[in-house]
């Protein structure tokens, strides 16, 4: 019990001096113990570090769950310790959706096996954003917030140490200027006291210190011993103050050395933090780039399939311009090596058409890119509808496909019956 009253009370008194040497400095009334210029660079770094950390922890997880709600959600129960129940993203929400509507309308119709086949692809996508999820939060988000928790509350733990050790340096300075001033004015008092009582005339002595008589020179001797005691005694007095004072200084200046040797190794560890970091960052890139070329996939593949259905089921109100954006699974072959065109197209179908200047449906044999506004992007098995145009090159027929309209190159279509 008396040694916690004492730690308690040296505590205390630790805390009441840095108080005091806090508020003089913040009033210009004592002097600060400056840092050195690389450490105060290094804790400017690691600041910087921790609040664009934090910035850009804040903002992937935006990016990775848009709704708030969500994301509070998980917040509470990562703090709770408990799994997050398993729930459908919007992507799988929205493929059940189509795939109940397409069994509704049927399977076999046109409609609903088109419903049914992009219900099941939207399901693929939502599976593949939960992957691209759990792959950015392990080593992305955890590195990121593993940085915040640990490695920075460490450094701001020492950092705040350091802060404590310059005030106990500072306040020690503060205690040693005064003991040195404190005793220079003690012995200048002291030996001016001497000096007058001694040069006193003697009308104004004490009647007893009269050297008169050799009772007054007894007292006056006795006197002045007493004087140079007190004098001796209080200067040592002082001395030891000094010498303590001095102690204090010595050991507050190397703990404060010493502790900024710590923070300093610690700060510099910044440098190997941002490496990590950088690893992570690729990492996320390689996770972003395997989930859009995931989805890219997908929809290639759904726009195939879906190609195969008639064109009344196609977008009529897709925009023109949207067929330069049309993706294909395979590259068109070479202008150079078209292939031969079908024996259908060497029928006098293609002559009457060019004849006529009618109308007749044609279905795509390979994918086609438009190479310019005028030409009309193509999907293999794909059905549209083709007319000549005259003056028009004997390769190319004018192709539709709803409100879209472009030149299409012969040998990539075998015209219908």
């Amino acid at each position: 019990m008396e040694f916690n009253v004492r730690r308690l009370a040296a505590d205390a008194g630790t805390f009441l001096s840095r108080a005091v040497q806090l508020t003089e400095e913040t009033f210009g009334q004592a002097e600060k113990t400056e840092l050195d210029a690389h450490l105060e660079t290094l804790l400017i770094r690691a600041e910087s570090t921790k609040h664009w950390t934090e910035k850009i922890m804040k903002q992937t997880e935006v990016v990775l769950q848009p709704n708030p709600n969500v994301r509070m959600e998980e917040f509470l129960y990562e703090k709770l310790d408990k799994k997050v129940p398993t729930r459908a993203n919007n992507h799988e929400l929205l493929g059940e959706c189509m795939i109940d509507s397409g069994h509704e309308f049927g399977p076999g119709t046109a409609y609903g096996s088109a419903l049914v086949k992009c219900g099941e692809t939207e399901k693929l996508l939502g599976s593949a954003e939960k992957e691209f999820i759990h792959s950015s939060a392990i080593n992305f988000l955890t590195p990121f917030r593993n940085f915040i928790e640990g490695d920075f509350k460490t450094i701001s733990k020492e950092r705040k140490l350091l802060q404590n050790k310059r005030l106990d340096l500072d306040a020690a300075k503060n205690r040693m200027k005064k003991a040195r001033v404190a005793d220079a004015r003690s012995a200048f008092s002291l030996i001016m006291s001497l000096s007058l009582s001694l040069c006193l005339p003697a009308p104004l002595r004490p009647k007893e210190l009269n050297s008169s008589s050799p009772l007054g020179e007894e007292y006056v001797a006795h006197f002045s011993y007493m004087l140079s005691f007190l004098h001796v005694r209080w200067l040592k007095l002082w001395t030891e103050e000094v010498q303590q004072a001095e102690t204090e200084l010595r050991i507050a200046q190397s703990e404060f050395d010493r502790q900024a040797e710590i923070t300093r190794l610690l700060l510099e560890g910044i440098g190997s933090t941002h490496a990590h970091h950088l690893r992570c960052l690729n990492d996320f890139v390689d996770a972003q780039a395997a989930y859009y070329a995931q989805c890219y996939q997908y929809m290639v593949n759904l726009q195939k399939q879906l190609g195969s259905f008639p064109s009344t089921f196609s977008n009529n109100n897709q925009p023109a311009s949207s067929s330069s954006a049309s993706v294909s699974v395979h590259s068109a072959p070479p202008a150079a090596s078209l292939p031969a065109p079908p024996p259908s197209q060497t029928s006098p179908a293609l002559n009457e058409l060019r004849s006529t200047s009618g109308t007749r449906k044609a279905r795509v044999l390979y994918d086609y890119d438009a190479a310019s506004s005028s030409e009309l992007s193509l999907l293999a098995d794909e059905v549209i509808t083709v007319s000549s145009v005259p003056g028009m090159d004997s390769d190319w027929l004018m192709g539709q496909r709803g409100n879209q309209k472009g030149k299409v190159p012969i040998t990539y279509l075998e015209l219908l019956n």
